[in-house]
């Protein structure tokens, strides 16, 4: 009996470990196999990324290639109206234009600019600037080839071209120092890159990067975020993700930074004091993170910095801070747009010929309102003509511009 008992038990023991070891066996094999999948979904995604990449690197070659042949077809004259964005009156020689018509399609087969920019006086309903706009655009496309880029000034607060128009349900936002979380900011985008896009713009001239550091400063008292850059810098990155969520270009502005200043530059003459590594200790925190974030254009401001550069020349005009500081520095390869040239900073001292000359030779790639489009035109295209500007500095930024718009135009 106890013989029968003790068999009995030993049969039980070793029963448990056939078990134990089977399943010992079981889960080895069954890491195994999960190991084994892991192994080769690692795999997988080591190979997507370099299909991935590989397909990024292809596309890339296509775009350039296409917009190398595109500028190869393109006469200098073409080219050097590409590198204007003016108002629609400039181009027909109107007072207000309201809707587009043969006579503005005449003019853009004559000057086929790199865009247009809106203000007030051109928006009266959602229809007619609607229609506007896919009649300007058909023309651009029509005469050659390239669509244009159709801007706006809509930064959300004291200066909005349709949210101060009673006609566009769309929301105002007040001062944008009310702005106080970057959830905010982002909604501030988002909101204004739905109706922007709605209506047919794609190029926003925001967000406002400037640090409102000077309590005398009356050009962007009410515009800035906050007078701490690092508050501005984040809802500067918030602002560019929500309208880039909604397929509108956005633009940095006003570079080095508008915010230390007491005078308008659209009045005349705007200076700051401060040296390079003050502008790097406040300034060009926004700017960088912003560039960082993927701003597509940076403005230029026509703010002078003697204490950077060692003279008056509006930074607009400086090889300085265009090509060593915002280029080299700051790392920003993108397109670079003058502030509006018919500002009096530049409108009091300099011609539109010269203002235009002294833009690109700086290293800028997009003039904005000259006062005379036409005289702007006309010297930058003679300039390129006897030799003053090289046809190499003039495709350098249409190729930058064509770039742009290949990216953000459905184009």
């Amino acid at each position: 009996m106890r013989k029968q008992k003790k068999q009995n038990l030993k049969n039980k023991r070793f029963k448990k470990k056939i078990i134990l070891l089977f399943s010992g066996i079981i889960l080895v094999l069954f890491g195994l196999f999960i190991f084994n999948k892991i192994l080769v979904y690692t795999n997988r995604d080591k190979i997507y990324s370099i299909d991935y990449a590989l397909i990024v690197e292809a596309e890339k070659k296509r775009n350039e290639a296409e917009i190398q042949a595109i500028l190869n077809k393109m006469t200098i004259e073409e080219k050097v109206a590409q590198l204007f964005i003016i108002t629609p009156e400039a181009l027909s020689k109107d007072e207000e234009i309201t809707t587009a018509t043969k006579f503005t399609q005449e003019n853009l087969e004559k000057y086929p600019v790199g865009g247009l920019i809106y203000f007030s006086k051109n928006i009266e309903t959602p229809n007619q600037i609607r229609t506007m706009i896919s009649k300007t655009q058909e023309y651009s496309i029509d005469s050659i080839g390239i669509p244009m880029f159709i801007s706006i000034d809509e930064e959300g607060g004291t200066v909005s071209r349709l949210a101060s128009n009673k006609n566009f349900d769309v929301k105002s936002f007040g001062n944008l120092n009310g702005i106080k979380t970057p959830q905010d900011a982002y909604t501030l985008g988002d909101t204004i890159g739905k109706y922007l896009k709605d209506y047919g713009f794609n190029l926003n001239y925001a967000p406002i990067a400037d640090v409102f550091t000077n309590p005398e400063n009356i050009v962007v008292k009410y515009r800035a975020f906050s007078s701490d850059p690092n508050i501005v810098a984040d809802y500067v990155a918030e602002e560019i993700k929500g309208l880039r969520d909604n397929q509108i270009i956005t633009t940095l502005k006003h570079f080095p930074g508008h915010g230390n200043t007491t005078n308008d530059s659209h009045d005349g003459y705007v200076f700051t004091k401060k040296t390079i590594e003050e502008l790097r200790a406040c300034e060009f925190i926004p700017f960088e993170k912003g560039i960082a974030e993927g701003a597509q254009i940076v403005m230029m401001a026509h703010i002078s910095v003697p204490n950077v550069i060692g003279d008056s020349t509006p930074s607009s005009f400086s090889p300085v801070m265009i090509q060593g500081i915002l280029r080299k520095e700051l790392g920003f390869e993108g397109v670079i747009i003058t502030d509006a040239l018919n500002m009096g900073a530049i409108s009091n001292k300099f011609s539109s010929s010269e203002a235009s000359f002294k833009a690109i030779n700086a290293g800028v790639d997009l003039l904005l309102m000259p006062a005379n489009f036409e005289k702007a035109y006309d010297g930058l295209l003679e300039a390129v003509n006897n030799g003053e500007i090289s046809q190499e500095r003039i495709n350098e930024s249409v190729t930058r511009i064509l770039k742009l718009k290949k990216e953000m135009l459905d184009w």
